[in-house]
């Protein structure tokens, strides 16, 4: 029998949900409904199942960033990763980005026929992945099917993301990308201009993200998630849930003995390692 996991932090829509999974698929069995992002992971990671239902939007830690850990989390003899649906409120920045790369998604309050669609869709999928061949090689290798659905899914996600005045990043983003940046110094007392062209990487942490130049560290509160639609993506680089690098600073990537990969920034220091997610590793593939 599938398997499925719930997450979704409004009790009465996860209750809808299961309902009407129950009638679109009588085979499906809901293992566990979290509350949060936090215990998706946890829950995900335990149970693992064949499928995930994650909504976008929850307190604590939301459906994006539950997603990008447990990609990262995932045990390498867990077997394949759980196909990703992401649960949304309607809005229309989110739904064109995910009917743009023919994704699927649920719509709250959910919709019978819509869910039936995504269902079948989620069925032939699992008939695929069961009469595929066994791969072989390394772990990671091996999830690379499911983490290309999941990079698709987050990117899609991340670009109906609500911007700084609650539109949709893709409706308010600029077609040009962003030349400076207003920051604070680590003190919080002066701001700077930061030319983009001066930044090698960003960081998110707490509240704030880092901007980190090769002599300099600055603050801004703009999520990175909302930040990254107005960089130049030929020039910055996603390699991890929380950094994004300048790609021509790359100076090395290493592998350590868990297979996971490293980069060194040119004009940083020596021992300062940013880590590579499994969501990202494809980036350095040897060509």
């Amino acid at each position: 029998m599938p398997t499925a996991l719930i997450a979704e932090d409004e009790a009465l829509l996860a209750q809808a949900l299961q309902q009407e999974l129950s009638r679109a698929w009588p085979e499906l069995q809901v293992l566990a409904v979290a509350g949060d992002g936090h215990r998706a992971v946890r829950e995900a990671l335990r149970l693992t199942p064949d499928l995930l239902f994650f909504d976008i939007r929850m307190p604590g830690q939301d459906g994006l960033a539950a997603a990008a850990e447990l990609a990262d989390a995932w045990p390498a003899g867990a077997g394949p990763l759980p196909l990703l649906v992401f649960v949304t409120a309607y809005d229309e920045y989110a739904v064109r980005a995910f009917d743009a790369q023919a994704l699927d998604y649920v719509l709250k309050p959910v919709q019978p026929e819509r869910l039936q669609r995504t269902v079948a869709r989620l069925q032939q999928a699992l008939a695929a992945r069961s009469a595929a061949p066994l791969r072989t090689g390394p772990a990671d290798a091996a999830l690379e099917p499911a983490l290309a659905q999941w990079r698709a899914l987050l990117a899609a996600a991340g670009a109906g993301a609500p911007g700084p005045a609650g539109a949709g990043a893709g409706a308010g983003a600029s077609t040009a990308p962003l030349r400076f940046i207003t920051a604070s110094d680590a003190g919080g007392q002066t701001l700077r201009l930061v030319p983009v062209d001066e930044v090698l990487y960003f960081e998110a942490a707490d509240k704030y993200v880092r901007v980190l130049t090769a002599t300099q560290e600055h603050l801004i509160r703009t999520p990175l998630r909302q930040l990254l639609p107005q960089l130049d993506a030929q020039q910055f680089w996603q390699v991890h849930r929380g950094t994004v690098v300048r790609a021509a600073a790359i100076d090395s990537v290493q592998r350590d003995e868990a297979g996971r990969l490293h980069l060194q920034l040119r004009g940083r220091p020596a021992g300062e390692r940013l880590a590579v997610s499994r969501l990202y590793a494809h980036l350095f593939r040897a060509m």
